[in-house]
């Protein structure tokens, strides 16, 4: 089973005044890397993005929301992948723990499994190919998912302001 890590970094940043996708995603990164994903698909969108040893994608319907990108890392993975782990760039206390847990439920439950953290639901989120069609615009939020707690591995956080990055 080949598993990619897809990570959100297409949107504008707004409340946060610069593109916080720079600050933010080499610390997502290097815990993807600490993670059981073989490829990793970053979605750019209103900012350019690089990063060593990934695959980054430009989704030119990034203002869509949040499932036309992730439609576009969807479209950016190999035919050889089976399953994808979604994340968010502006999550940079991600659990390596986290995904792998996930990872492990949706392995034995299949369907859609996401995280939680005091009982909402989180990232990652873990589909299958079976699962990858269809996304509308909105992103997977109406979709029926399995919750997985990792209240124990921390949230991977959510940096929307510069106020934010001192609670990460």
């Amino acid at each position: 089973m080949r598993v990619a890590a897809i990570v959100l970094a297409a949107g504008e940043a707004s409340r946060f005044g610069s593109p916080k996708q720079r600050l933010l995603l080499p610390r997502v990164l290097e815990r993807l890397r600490e993670s059981p994903v073989d490829d990793i698909v970053v979605v750019a969108g209103a900012y350019e993005l690089t990063a060593d040893d990934v695959q980054v994608v430009r989704c030119a319907d990034w203002e869509g929301g949040p499932g036309a990108s992730l439609r576009c890392g969807f479209a950016g993975l190999g035919d050889d992948v089976d399953v994808a782990a979604v994340v968010l760039a502006d999550g940079p206390n991600l659990a390596p723990e986290a995904v792998e847990r996930v990872l492990d439920a949706w392995s034995t439950y299949g369907g859609i499994v996401a995280a939680s953290y005091a009982g909402e639901r989180g990232h990652p989120l873990v589909l299958g190919r079976g699962d990858w069609n269809g996304v509308p615009d909105e992103g997977l939020r109406d979709r029926e998912v399995r919750l997985v707690p990792c209240d124990d591995l921390g949230a991977p956080g959510d940096v929307d302001t510069p106020e934010d990055l001192e609670t990460v």
